[in-house]
């Protein structure tokens, strides 16, 4: 079960600069200016001189034609595109592959609440269960085998826990999925040292009824493939 798209364009990278640049070297020495897909730091990824790999689109509307898909991290790829992790959710929720989540017919996706937006509502429970609204975070860091959320201050997802959290503390059914664009990892945690707001906005969320997941995908030239749930340790 896999996310399929092609990264085809080896490279080593020299330099990520305003967030969402990058510039690659390929083997021929030819340098580009890529697209990088990660609003976050990339902490703990190898930085200048690492394995990359980007994916090719041929829009006449794009200024880059590259974006940065995946960085190479002693045997495994990273996926550093964050856009993939609702792709690899959503495979794996129709599925059944996540638990305490499965059964639902359709999934509705950037949904608004207010004044923010979630990724999924699910809804059309196979046995009538209520439906849920879902949010996604792709994490990339790593500290040994465990996995870790943030990899740098969010405000972003802080907000996002908190409306989890209200939204479940009035009787709805809330969740969030953890998405591990790597395949090194046994467990998920909150990066509480980077972000102890964030930590406590998501504690306080399951307290009031929100569940927390968490699924491990392996990433590969080829796409993305689902491999298995992982525990989350709060």
């Amino acid at each position: 079960m896999k996310v399929a798209f092609r990264a085809d364009l080896q490279a080593r990278l020299l330099q990520r600069y305003k967030r969402f640049f990058a510039d690659v070297e390929l083997a021929t020495g030819r340098r580009l200016t890529v697209h990088c897909p990660n609003p976050g730091s990339m902490r703990g990824l190898p930085q200048a001189g690492a394995a990359v790999r980007c994916s090719t689109s041929d829009n006449p509307r794009r200024k880059l034609r590259h974006t940065l898909e995946m960085i190479r991290m002693g045997r495994a790829w990273v996926g550093i595109n964050t856009l993939r992790a609702n792709a690899v959710a959503a495979l794996a929720l129709r599925a059944g592959r996540v638990p305490g989540l499965a059964g639902y017919r359709h999934l509705r996706r950037e949904v608004r609440v207010g004044h923010s937006r979630l990724d999924f509502v699910l809804e059309d429970h196979a046995a009538g269960e209520p439906d849920t609204y879902l949010e996604v975070k792709s994490v990339t860091l790593a500290e040994g085998v465990r996995a870790r959320f943030p990899d740098s201050v969010t405000e972003r997802g802080r907000r996002h826990a908190e409306l989890l959290g209200e939204l479940a503390a009035r009787g709805r059914r809330c969740a969030l999925l953890f998405v591990v664009q790597r395949a090194d990892c046994e467990c998920v945690e909150p990066a509480d040292d980077i972000d102890p707001a964030y930590g406590a906005a998501l504690r306080q969320a399951v307290q009031r009824g929100t569940r927390v997941r968490a699924i491990r995908a392996r990433v590969l030239p080829t796409g993305i493939r689902v491999e298995c749930p992982l525990p989350v340790r709060l």
